[in-house]
């Protein structure tokens, strides 16, 4: 016998359609044999291989056969780097600078930043990366597509790590904890910015003026009070800002506009963070705790302004007098001593 004589077929032929023989996969839709692809009947998306068809199925009929921690995945690839954060394993290390990665493709990423190479270049506006995935990510800009859809509430994302972030919000889920305190979050990013609290870190350093700070978002932002350009200027009152978040926060004065709307009590609210304070009325949660007293707040401005009663520190002083105030609003009721005079 040949060799394709001791092969069994596993199909056998009825007009344009293949019969599969094999043991039929559990709570799966039936395998159709498009030539040498392989079918989903639910979409219609075709596979080369039968188990990257069985793990897509798993999309539509929801089974995640890999769980360990209580969160459980449909693809074995994908629980195998979520293990990774358990062991803290990173297999990949630059041979550069003997900085180690988790991923693969955050690896490959990083490497390009010692080489310079971006061979991704943006037809539109000229833009360079170093990988194809913000590549397209960025081109979402230009068309304006959103593939990632909230289906509880309709919401639309460029990025599926923001999508994932934002499904959080109604799951209430937050897989990332921190060791020291034990507050959870949503995404790692959050995570780590919050161990900065404990650690003290301050990556990103002002070229100008030499001060630091915890959060890339306070950084940018800080670096623009040495640009004298304010781009976004408001048409209704002419004050100008230097980005677009707090240009339109800003407008919501103007259009009365209250997006933020608590679900216990119908009270709205212009900014998010506001809305988010609030909430905390309602659930009791005081998530800032100090580590001096133990006493608890409802937002880290209150721990902030609280500290200061331990470290003394009264950072706003009146030019007029020298005094010193550890709160702004003393501070400001401080100064209508000189205005009356």
């Amino acid at each position: 016998l040949g060799i394709q004589d001791s092969v069994k077929p596993l199909y056998f032929v009825l007009t344009n359609y293949s019969v599969c023989l094999s043991p039929p996969i559990p709570s799966l839709k039936p395998v159709i044999d498009v030539g040498s692809l392989y079918q989903c009947k639910d979409c219609g998306k075709a596979f080369r291989r039968s188990s990257h068809l069985t793990e897509h199925q798993r999309i539509h009929t929801g089974d995640r056969p890999y769980d360990q921690c209580g969160k459980a995945f449909t693809h074995s690839s994908t629980f195998v780097k979520h293990k990774r954060t358990h062991t803290g394993e990173k297999p990949y290390e630059c041979k550069d600078c003997g900085k180690a990665f988790t991923h693969h493709s955050t690896f490959l990423h990083h490497s390009m930043t010692h080489t310079g190479e971006k061979p991704f270049v943006c037809q539109e506006c000229g833009k360079a990366f170093c990988v194809n995935a913000a590549f397209t990510q960025h081109m979402r800009i230009h068309t304006g597509e959103k593939p990632y859809v909230c289906s509880e509430c309709g919401k639309a994302f460029t990025q599926r790590s923001t999508f994932i972030r934002h499904k959080r919000t109604h799951t209430g889920e937050k897989p990332f904890g921190c060791k020291e305190c034990g507050r959870a979050f949503c995404d790692t990013s959050s995570l780590i910015q919050h161990m900065r609290l404990h650690t003290g870190e301050k990556p990103y350093e002002c070229s100008e003026c030499g001060k630091a700070f915890t959060h890339h978002s306070v950084f940018i932002r800080h670096t623009r009070t040495h640009s004298a350009v304010k781009p976004l200027e408001c048409k209704e009152c002419a004050k100008a800002f230097y980005y677009s978040s707090s240009f339109i926060r800003h407008m919501r004065i103007h259009t009365g506009e209250k997006p933020y709307v608590c679900r216990e009590c119908g009270k709205a609210f212009t900014q998010p963070a506001n809305f988010l304070r609030h909430s905390r009325i309602h659930t009791g949660e005081k998530p800032f705790e100090c580590t001096v007293c133990e006493k608890a707040f409802y937002d880290t401005f209150a721990l902030i302004r609280h500290m200061r009663t331990h470290t003394g520190e009264k950072p706003f002083e009146c030019s007029e007098c020298g005094k010193a105030f550890s709160h702004n609003s003393s501070f400001l009721q401080h100064r209508k001593i000189h205005s009356r005079v």
